[in-house]
């Protein structure tokens, strides 16, 4: 950090002899601004599949729900909810990647965590509220930095300087104790140079889910420096998190007697419930620090560079019932005749990590030419370990008794190129190589206890090419091929013994683009090999389980379009149908092995489909009406029928007013946004598990016997909020 503050400092002072008018010195920062997500961003001049979202968009329905709620109108996304009501802990899928295989970068720097790979939203509440745009690519996409695309990649630039000084202050309220808390400030534009702005955010909800409570709060910060040819920026954004667990689920008895139900922190006394542990929280706190330098070099080239550095450091608190003291690392005790080998306990799982990433691009723009080099580097320093707090029996246990401990260190190195060529006037060629090293090591023991130790080290070369043609000034076709590989992560070391993923993507696609009538076609087949697909599974921390399935592929089409109908009325839609295969899925049933040829890859439903229509009943009033539909999936990779996740409809209405009601306050907004306004019982995701059961047959025989959870989402509820901007 203290490099950061030097460097900004220096180069926040340095003297400028030339002054340029305020307008023109932001137009010339509107453009440095995008110089940080060039290299990792797609254009419609190349042939990559993508959404864009901006800041507009997000604010219409920003009243305290994660960030992946609000992108769950985009083609292809499906989005989760722990606790029921879209705040806490929220995740993603697209084309049916779960949150693992989907890159995310936060101004060209990854944020996806190094070991598991996964993204934590609850981990920057209201982060929206700092965003000024996202471009969501799907299939392999563009070369970024960070783990490889499997499914999807997220691309955040956050709020660029405000041109001129303001201070907003938000408060929403909702039902389930829900209610959000923002302020924002801005100085504006200070001698034309400088400009320096804040975000202070609290977020509070009890949640659909009993206990399911969220507590969090965030910041973001920002200071800027900026002439015609530099733009230099020095962020600190993060946020903390204590959340009641809710990654149980509802077993499927229980969800008939009460949806709502939460097994987390169950307490018992000689097999009867007694109550529920108070404090079986996720306890977390992450904060990033960057620094971005753009530079425009001449007329042709342009220069960034990145720096970050992110501290996380927390726990996650549970009560446990009978729990062996072997795994403890404790003695058994001998009490009289009595032998006792497990105790109740409460125990806290710590994680302790530093990252440390640089980042560059060099950009050239000609008339005919296209040209990205970049890269990065990466450290990764994870301390885990497990404290034990209380225990009915200690043996031998000293306070804070640590009952395992273990460290990984991963190092992930990439280099890019990308060209877009204009062959022809109306034709262009795209190309864009990727070599990436990564090299990862663990040692120490984890929960059991067991022995852990990593040491992989993988190169990957990432080749991708495609055409796009204009049909004419309307119209144009494209057509790509991506390869892409990746690493295991860390909970299928400790699963198995993975294998790296591989994946060939072919993208042909279809663009029109006219005053009132916007439409987009997609065709695409993913051919994976050893993919890490779902397995359905938890483990004991509540994190997905994964195994390598061989051969696989998913197969699909994307539509999506909008359309002007009156100069008040706006309909957008899209709807991606696919079909997602395990070609040959081996399964241990009943205690032999059984190929059961093509199965469905789990996760992955077959329709998606959105639907929007936006009214304005004047230039302050607007109305939307949300539709989105979840065909039906499979939550393992068996086709087994006490598997499957029924589809679901889920509708929302928002509605936005503005108004100016004197010339100090520039604008209110209030907004009210009724979402599942027709009260449906759904579960938008849960999990799935066998078992061998051999002790109840006398036989000795093996019986497999299947389980299956549900995550209830909230019938109809509201959140209202009111925003000022003066």
């Amino acid at each position: 950090m203290k490099f950061f503050l030097i460097v900004f400092v220096v180069f926040l002072f340095r003297v400028n002899s030339q002054e340029k008018k305020l307008d023109s010195l932001t137009n010339d920062l509107i453009k440095l601004e995008e110089v940080s997500v060039s290299g990792s961003r797609a254009t419609n001049k190349m042939p990559i599949t993508f959404s864009k979202v901006s800041s507009k968009e997000l604010a219409k329905r920003n009243l305290g729900q994660d960030l992946p709620i609000l992108l769950n109108f985009l083609p292809s996304v499906v989005t989760t909810s722990d606790a029921g009501t879209g705040i806490g802990y929220t995740g993603i899928r697209v084309r049916g990647s779960d949150a693992t295989r989907v890159n995310v970068t936060i101004n060209g720097i990854p944020y996806n965590d190094s070991e598991s790979q996964g993204t934590f939203w609850v981990n920057l509440p209201d982060m929206a509220s700092s965003i000024k745009n996202i471009q969501l690519q799907r299939g392999v996409g563009t070369s970024t930095n960070g783990s490889s695309a499997f499914g999807a990649s997220i691309n955040i630039l956050t709020d660029g300087p405000s041109k001129k000084a303001y201070t907003e202050f938000s408060q929403s309220l909702g039902t389930f104790g829900t209610s959000k808390r923002t302020v924002k400030y801005s100085t504006g534009i200070i001698k034309n140079h400088f400009e320096f702005s804040a975000r202070h955010s609290k977020i509070l909800s009890d949640g659909y889910v009993e206990r399911a409570s969220s507590n969090l709060k965030s910041h973001f910060f920002q200071g800027s420096y900026f002439d015609e040819t530099t733009l230099l920026k020095a962020i600190i954004f993060g946020g903390s998190e204590i959340t009641y667990q809710s990654w149980y689920g509802v077993d499927e008895n229980k969800i008939l007697e009460n949806r709502r139900y939460n097994f987390a922190g169950e307490m018992f006394d000689d097999d009867k419930l007694i109550g529920f542990y108070e404090n079986q929280v996720d306890d977390y706190n992450q904060n990033h620090f960057q620094f971005h330098w753009n530079e425009k070099l001449n007329f042709n080239w342009n220069f960034s560079l990145g720096l970050n550095y992110t501290k996380g450091r927390g726990f996650y608190e549970e009560y446990n019932n009978d729990q062996s003291l072997e795994s403890l690392q404790l003695n058994n005790i001998q009490i009289g005749n009595n032998n006792i080998i497990k105790t109740d306990n409460v125990t806290q799982k710590w994680l302790d990590n530093n990252y440390y990433v640089g980042t560059f691009s060099f950009q050239q723009t000609t008339n005919n030419k296209e040209l990205i080099i970049g890269g990065s580097f990466g450290k990764y320093f994870g301390n885990h370990f497990g404290n034990l707090i209380w225990a009915k029996f200690s043996s031998n246990a000293l306070p804070n008794h640590r009952f395992y401990k273990n460290k990984g260190e991963k190092i992930d190195a990439t280099l890019y190129s990308k060209i877009n060529y204009i062959l022809k006037k109306k034709l262009s060629f795209f190309a864009d190589l990727q070599i990436r090293k990564v090299k990862y090591n663990v040692i120490g023991t984890i929960n059991g206890p067991n022995i852990i130790d990593i040491d992989d080290n993988f190169i990957f070369f990432n080749p991708k090419a495609g055409f796009n043609f204009l049909i004419n000034n309307y119209n144009s076709v494209y057509f790509s091929y991506a390869k892409a590989n990746r690493e295991p992560n860390r909970n299928d070391y400790e699963n198995g013994s993975p294998k790296p993923e591989r994946l060939s993507d072919f993208e042909a696609g279809l663009r029109i683009k006219r005053r009132n009538f916007k439409f987009n076609a997609n065709l695409y087949y993913m051919k994976y090999r050893d993919q890490l697909v779902l397995t359905g599974e938890l483990d004991e921390v509540g994190s997905p389980k994964r195994q390598n399935v061989g051969d696989s592929y998913r197969l699909g089409i994307e539509i999506d379009s909008s359309v002007k109908l009156k100069n008040n009325l706006i309909w957008s839609n899209n709807i991606s149908l696919s079909r997602n295969i395990n070609k040959e899925f081996y399964f241990k049933r009943d205690g032999r092995i059984e190929n059961l040829g093509e199965t469905n890859i789990s996760f992955s439903p077959s329709v998606i489909a959105a639907n929007s229509i936006q009214l304005f009943p004047n230039e302050s009033f607007k109305i939307e009406f949300l539709s989105k539909f979840i065909g039906e999936q499979y939550m393992g990779n068996i086709d087994s029928a006490f598997s499957k996740l029924d589809s679901y409809l889920v509708n929302d209405i928002i509605l936005n007013y503005y108004f100016n009601p004197d010339n100090w306050i520039n604008k209110i907004q209030l907004s009210f946004l009724i979402n599942n306004v027709f009260d449906n019982e759904y579960s938008s995701n849960g999990y799935f598990y066998t078992y061998d059961n051999s002790w109840s047959d006398p036989n000795g025989n093996i019986k497999t016997i299947e389980g299956v959870r549900y995550y209830p989402q909230a019938g109809i509820n509201l959140l209202f909020g009111c925003s000022i901007n003066f």
